[in-house]
């Protein structure tokens, strides 16, 4: 047996490894991960390194290949645990090992270290001013600015010192040989916050968050680390819940990594915590350069730091004695990579918590199907809460409004005559407005404005997607239609893909309510650092009367004043020709409606919609999470779509278009006869945009009852792939649920 080894976790060198004999003695006790000793180089010298991988096949001549020396054995390091991940994600997720590793290791690149200089007044004030006294009397100018400073501020920087006061090397030794000064060095780190004193502010937790607090950390106590589901309506007070664990698990000794949506990660939400912990905390972001998170990554690896927030990158922070993740939000999309391997941070969570002993736990309004499915069949345990936090704080009144009615009665605006007359309310009462147009998912559907319908695949469900060509297309069987010229279901020319901006509905707002202070959120308006918290504290503050934006708007922010949200083309994300496109709109119109009314004032909700009859849409105006969970359930089993089943998705590219029909037809036929009754194929099709940059894109997708069946299948395409000469001109990636 011989083990690939890497010897310098750097960005650089991951990709580098070495090769040694598998000693027989170490053969059922070494595995991926293992810290070993091993002889290197011609002289031979010992040096440590990590085993990224075990196989059976020597890469160079078996003679030359060296042996390990030894295991060892002494606590496990933090590499070790983040190989183990890497390997875990590798098999689970298809990618390359290097591939795995590079997205777990916290070293990006290798970035230096920022030093700062310090200067101390080692001797008393008296001696000071003796010194100083014969140094004006000697006219030593330099030396008589430099020990001013520093007996009015006791410590000066050696920036302050040399571009303020314009001090050299030559004036500061002296003193320094003398035992007048000592000079300090210190990391400088960078990112982060500025540094916050906790106000250590203790929320009086109602009954319900007691309960749940002191369940989770008996149970944590007696090492019952089954993952936890925490289920709790829009303002229930879940972070407050969080917060108390957190700090029963950081007095054990121990360290948190909380997981917050990238679009939720703002000033306000990122305060409640430091108010609470002070400077044990820090903050990664896809804002910050490769320098600030290696910084950060560094703090949380010497232990000066108890608790890293960020999103899903924040999951690889390489705390020794990680002892929690909790992840907010946990239904959000942005949890899942959108890059190889296309890991999900809810299973990698716990799959890090098993390596190194502790739990996960999740919050939502509106939880995943998946995370849902295992709390009821007992993988999670599941706690509820169903009444907001804060005294006099009720949900919102919900109003549907049917956008064909509005035709009919000829009004062509965006507004719905409630929407408008409750909009021209809150302005006269200076309450504030919040207009969310639900953009997520869009891809071009087509829909009738008569009758309000899609136009559907009848093969899988889902809608059919407008391509430039002219024609509608199913992205999962590859059904196509020419685009109609009247509706199928009512005959109406009224059919068309919808098409929004949120500039043209800041520009329609303007028109129509003349005087209203508008700001815009959205991705032109948030390309700039620190531009989302500056238009969310503008808001706040109340320097505007409507904000507009897409989902990035109802991500966990907390607006006493706010008192009406308008949800404008609710049906958007319905028809995404997407599985799940009916449990993001719920879950989107819930979290939007949650905006409103957060204060003592009663807050309204008005979703504008051409489906009021959709369950989604039913089930989030009564704000009815189970109600929606079970009639989805139906549909899932019925189709067998996760969670009821599990879905993998191949991707074959290709720049030669007919190597690419012939290799995933190959993998087709390997899958259905391997597979026969145990896995259901599902196309080959072209993806979405057939063609990117010249190379050609194929799907193919596999349906199962089982994910084991799934992974093997995986396993067995990667192999066959890799033996395969024409694999040198196409690449493949796996995408599961």
């Amino acid at each position: 047996m011989y083990a690939n080894i890497i010897v310098d976790i750097s960005h650089e060198q991951l990709d580098r490894t070495f090769q040694y004999r598998v000693p027989k003695d170490m053969e059922n006790i070494l595995e991926v991960g293992s810290q070993v000793v091993i002889p290197f180089g011609k002289g031979n010298r010992r040096i440590t390194g990590y085993v990224i991988e075990l196989t059976e096949k020597a890469e160079f001549d078996e003679n030359r290949i060296k042996e390990i020396c030894s295991i060892e054995q002494q606590a496990v390091a933090v590499e070790s645990q983040m190989i183990r991940l890497a390997a875990w994600i590798r098999h689970q997720y298809g990618s390359t090992m290097i591939q795995a590793l590079k997205t777990v290791m916290p070293v990006k690149e290798k970035v230096k270290s920022v030093e700062k200089t310090f200067y101390h007044l080692e001797v008393s004030k008296t001696q000071a001013e003796a010194i100083l006294e014969e140094a004006r009397r000697k006219h030593f100018s330099a030396r008589v600015r430099f020990l001013e400073a520093l007996l009015e501020e006791e410590i000066l920087s050696r920036e302050i010192a040399v571009k303020q006061l314009h001090i050299t090397a030559a004036t500061i030794h002296p003193l320094i040989e003398l035992g007048i000064i000592r000079e300090e060095k210190e990391i400088a780190y960078r990112g982060g916050m500025q540094k916050y004193d906790s106000e250590h502010k203790k929320i009086s937790l109602h009954e319900r968050q007691k309960q749940i607090v002191n369940d989770i950390c008996r149970r944590y106590d007696s090492e019952d680390f089954k993952p936890c589901l925490i289920h709790g309506i829009t303002g229930s007070g879940k972070t407050e819940v969080y917060m108390e664990i957190m700090e029963h698990v950081i007095a054990k000794g121990k360290s948190v990594i909380v997981l917050i949506p990238e679009i939720a990660l703002t000033y306000q939400t990122v305060m409640r915590f430091y108010k609470r912990f002070g400077n044990r905390v820090s903050l990664v972001n896809s804002r910050l350069s490769a320098g600030e998170k290696y910084d950060q990554f560094m703090r949380a690896k010497r232990g000066e730091i108890d608790i890293m927030i960020g999103p899903r990158s924040a999951l690889f922070t390489p705390f020794s004695n990680l002892g929690l993740i909790v992840i907010d939000e946990e239904h959000e999309n942005a949890y899942k990579s959108e890059y190889m391997p296309r890991y999900h941070a809810r299973e990698t969570a716990i799959e890090r918590m098993k390596i190194s002993g502790g739990m996960v736990i999740m919050g939502s309004a509106t939880p995943s199907m998946e995370a849902y499915f295992r709390a009821q069949t007992g993988e999670y345990r599941l706690y509820q809460m169903d009444r907001r936090a804060s005294k006099g704080s009720e949900l919102s009144a919900v109003h549907v409004i049917d956008l064909r009615e509005e035709l009919k009665n000829g009004n062509k605006s965006i507004f719905s005559r409630t929407l408008h007359e409750m909009i021209c309310e809150r302005l006269s009462k200076k309450e504030q407005v919040i207009l969310f147009l639900n953009r997520r998912g869009y891809s071009g559907f087509v829909s009738c404005r008569q009758c309000g319908k899609p136009i559907g695949c009848p093969h899988c469900d889902v809608s059919l997607t407008a391509h430039r060509n002219g024609r509608l297309v199913c992205h999962y069987c590859g059904y196509q239609i020419p685009m109609p010229k009247v509706c199928p279901s009512c005959h109406s020319p009224y059919i068309a893909g919808f098409g929004l901006g949120t500039q043209k509905v800041e520009t329609l707002a303007a028109a129509a309510f003349p005087g209203a202070r508008i700001l815009r959120m959205d991705m032109d308006t948030t390309s700039k650092k620190g531009s989302h918290e500056e238009i969310l504290s503008r808001f706040a503050a109340g320097e505007a009367d409507i904000l507009v934006g897409t989902q990035m708007i109802v991500k966990g922010h907390d607006f006493k004043n706010v008192t009406l949200v308008g949800i404008l083309a609710a049906d958007m994300s319905l028809y995404a020709g997407d599985y799940k496109s009916s449990e993001k709109t719920f879950q989107l119109l819930t979290q939007a409606a949650g905006r409103a009314g957060r204060g003592e004032k009663h807050g309204d909700v008005v979703i504008q919609t051409y489906t009021p009859e959709h369950y989604s849409i039913q089930m989030a105006q009564r704000q009815d999470y189970e109600g929606f969970y079970k009639q989805e359930m139906m549909y899932r089993k019925m189709l067998k779509y996760p969670p009821a089943g599990f879905l993998l998705q191949l991707l074959l590219t290709s720049p030669y278009e007919e190597k690419a029909k012939n290799l995933i037809n190959e993998y087709a036929a390997l899958i259905q006869k391997q597979y026969n009754g145990m896995i259901d194929t599902i196309g080959p099709v072209d993806a979405p945009i057939s063609k990117i940059k010249d190379t050609y894109r194929k799907l193919l997708y596999m349906k199962s009852n089982r994910m084991e069946w799934l992974i093997e299948a995986k396993d067995l395409i990667e192999t066959k792939f890799q033996e395969d000469t024409l694999g040198r001109s196409a690449s493949i990636q796996f995408d599961f649920n």
